[in-house]
C-alpha cells in the first residue's frame, strides 16, 4: 500500500481530484479537515483539553464543541489560536498514523491518500511515501473561488498571500499534477502517474 498525501492551494480543485481517485482505484481517502473535527468530538482525544482552554461556553446543549463559537474565540486571539492548534494538529496526525498502521495491517488497499492544508508545514512528507501538489494557474483558482464560494478579489488575495508559494509546493513535492485544464486532462495524468504503481 503506498501512502500519498495530496496538497495544493484554494481552488486549486483538490476535492474533485480526490473523488475521481476514490471512484476508479482500491483506496482510501483520509481528509485531516474531517479528523479534525473528529478528535474534537465529545470523548475523543482534544475534547477535554479544548474545553479546559475554551471553557464551557464554547459547548452546545449536547455538551459538544460548537464550532462558530471556537471559531469566534480563536480568530480573536492568537496566542489562543496556537494553543488550540498545538493541541488539535498532533493528534490529526497521530490519528492518521493509526490509520494508516490498520489499514497496513489488513493489506487491502493499494493507495491511500491523505489530503491535508499544512501538509508541507506539519511535517507529513516524513511520513508519507510521497506528497503530490495539485497545481492550478492562479487566475483560474480566483473564477473557481468566485463562482464555487461567490469570493471577492480582495477576499482571494487575502487567502492566497497567507499560502506557502508555488516553489515551495514544488520543492516539496515528488509529483505535480496539473489541473488548470479541463478535468479529463487531469485525469490523464493521475492514471499514468497511478498505474506506474500498479
Amino acid at each position: 500500500m503506498k501512502t500519498i498525501g495530496i496538497t495544493g492551494g484554494v481552488g486549486s480543485g483538490k476535492t474533485e481530484i480526490l473523488a475521481y481517485i476514490k471512484s476508479r482505484y482500491n483506496c482510501k481517502v483520509i481528509l485531516a479537515d474531517e479528523v479534525a473535527h473528529e478528535v474534537c468530538r465529545k470523548g475523543q482525544r482534544c475534547y477535554a483539553a479544548l474545553v479546559h482552554l475554551l471553557g464551557r461556553e464554547v459547548l452546545d446543549q449536547k455538551g459538544e464543541i460548537h464550532r462558530g463559537r471556537m471559531a469566534e474565540q480563536i480568530f480573536r486571539d492568537s496566542a489562543l489560536l496556537q494553543r488550540v492548534n498545538a493541541c488539535i494538529h498532533p493528534a490529526v496526525k497521530e490519528y492518521i498514523l493509526e490509520a494508516i498502521a490498520v489499514e497496513r495491517e489488513k493489506g487491502l488497499l493499494e493507495f491511500l491518500f491523505v489530503e491535508a492544508a499544512l501538509l508541507i508545514e506539519d511535517g507529513y512528507g516524513a511520513l508519507l511515501d510521497e506528497l503530490w501538489y495539485i497545481y492550478a494557474e492562479e487566475q483560474v483558482r480566483r473564477d473557481r473561488l468566485k463562482a464555487a464560494r461567490g469570493y471577492s478579489d480582495r477576499k482571494i488575495s487575502e487567502i492566497l498571500r497567507r499560502q506557502l508559494s508555488e516553489e515551495e509546493y514544488r520543492v516539496h513535492c515528488r509529483v505535480v499534477i496539473d489541473n488548470s485544464g479541463s478535468l479529463q486532462h487531469t485525469c490523464e495524468q493521475i492514471d499514468r502517474k497511478l498505474e506506474e504503481y500498479l
